[in-house]
Parts: C-alpha cells; sequence; structure tokens
C-alpha cells in the first residue's frame, strides 16, 4: 500500500493503482452525494470529467512535477470509463448500479412526498422545475419524474395538454428547414444555386422588400415557397 502515501518516485503500477482507487472512491463519493449534486451529469461523466482536469494542469502549472504519472493516470481513468460504459451495455444490474430508476415525484396532480425525499429535492425546487416548464398548477401534472441526469420529466394531464391539429384532425404540411443563405453579410453561394436563385436575384429582393444591402444583413432564409426572410443588423 506505498501508493497511498507521498513519496518522491512512484513506479507506473503504483500510479495505476493510485487511479483505480481515486476513481472508485469519487464513484462512491458521488452516488453519495445524490444525483441533485452533480446537475445534468450521470454519474459516470462526472467522474471522468472532475479528475481528468485536476490530472493534467497540476503538471502544467509546477515545473517540479512530471507528466508520466499524469498521462498514465489519464490512460487508466479513461480505460475504467469506457469500461463503465461497456459494462453498463452489457449487464443489466451495473446499468441498475450506476443508473438510478427514474423516482416519481407526482402523480396524477399529487406531490409524492416520498419520491421528493428519494431525489433530495424540495418542494421549492419541484415549483422551480414546473415553472420553468410554464405549469403553474401542480394538479395539472399527470406523471413528473426525476431523472437520472438530474432533470425532472413533466407530462400533462390529457386535457390541459396544447390543442394541436392532429387533435383537431387537420391537415397540416410537411415540416420544412428554412436555408440560410446570408449569414453576417455574406452570402452562401452554395445554398442559392441549390434554390435555383442567383446573387443579382437576391440584391434585387433585399432592395424591393426591405430597402437594403447584402452587407446591412445579420441573416437571411428562403422557405420551400421561395419566401425570403431577412434580420437587418440593428
Amino acid at each position: 500500500m506505498d501508493f497511498f502515501h507521498g513519496q518522491p518516485t512512484l513506479t507506473a503500477m503504483e500510479w495505476i493503482l493510485r487511479a483505480v482507487v481515486s476513481f472508485s472512491f469519487l464513484m462512491i463519493i458521488a452516488k453519495v452525494l445524490g444525483q441533485r449534486a452533480i446537475s445534468q451529469l450521470r454519474l459516470l461523466d462526472f467522474v471522468i470529467a472532475l479528475v481528468i482536469g485536476n490530472i493534467i494542469a497540476h503538471p502544467l502549472s509546477d515545473e517540479e512535477l512530471g507528466l508520466e504519472g499524469s498521462i498514465i493516470t489519464t490512460i487508466v481513468l479513461v480505460l475504467l470509463y469506457l469500461l463503465g460504459i461497456y459494462s453498463i451495455l452489457k449487464w443489466p444490474w451495473f446499468r441498475r448500479l450506476i443508473n438510478v430508476a427514474p423516482i416519481t415525484i407526482v402523480q396524477n396532480g399529487n406531490i409524492i412526498y416520498e419520491g421528493l425525499k428519494k431525489a433530495r429535492i424540495t418542494i421549492d425546487i419541484l415549483l422551480e422545475e414546473l415553472r420553468e416548464k410554464k405549469v403553474a398548477d401542480v394538479q395539472k401534472v399527470a406523471l413528473a419524474t426525476f431523472e437520472a441526469d438530474g432533470r425532472i420529466s413533466v407530462f400533462l394531464d390529457p386535457k390541459y395538454e396544447p390543442v394541436t391539429p392532429a387533435l383537431m384532425q387537420m391537415k397540416t404540411e410537411g415540416f420544412d428547414m428554412p436555408r440560410t443563405i446570408i449569414m453576417e453579410g455574406i452570402i452562401n453561394s452554395i445554398e442559392l444555386e441549390r434554390n435555383h436563385k442567383n446573387e443579382d436575384w437576391l440584391a434585387s429582393e433585399l432592395e424591393r422588400l426591405y430597402q437594403t444591402e447584402v452587407k446591412n444583413v445579420l441573416l437571411a432564409t428562403l422557405d420551400q415557397y421561395n419566401k425570403l426572410k431577412v434580420f437587418l443588423y440593428k
């Protein structure tokens, strides 16, 4: 266990053992802290992001520290991370251990207090999350769950869902992504050609519709009906 204590030098194996022990220790600490503490990162992602930055930073800021130990440790940690990802995909029991199941915190308009305690969040946090999703009344929520990445998923009772064309059995047109033909005063010639247009047409349309020039355009898009939409610098 000499690798546990400070020493003038460490062998490659001792660096590897240090990395394995540190990674396992941080996994346990992050698990104890709970998902809310590590925000919107999953457990493995949080641990790897936390340690690698610190490992690389120390040799860069201290001329007395060599890079060998940091490089070995980083390689071992990356391998442990990849092994963890593989294990999550391979073994369901390991997946359940690392990625906790969603916790129900609201069901049929009722707040599940036991779920709040398990997720380690307060009523204030729940109400804040609902407000961010533009839900003012808890009783309108059919189901709210605390997810493994720290987010709260909210499903409204169907009678409070916004009316959509599908519900009204209305016929709609297919989705069309507008094409960007000007960005920050620069013409996208390739996109113009794809739409069978040229720079002369674009210049005349800008003058006719907006009384402006290309250099004054922050963004201009063209839809499937060749309708030009322009956003000017302001």
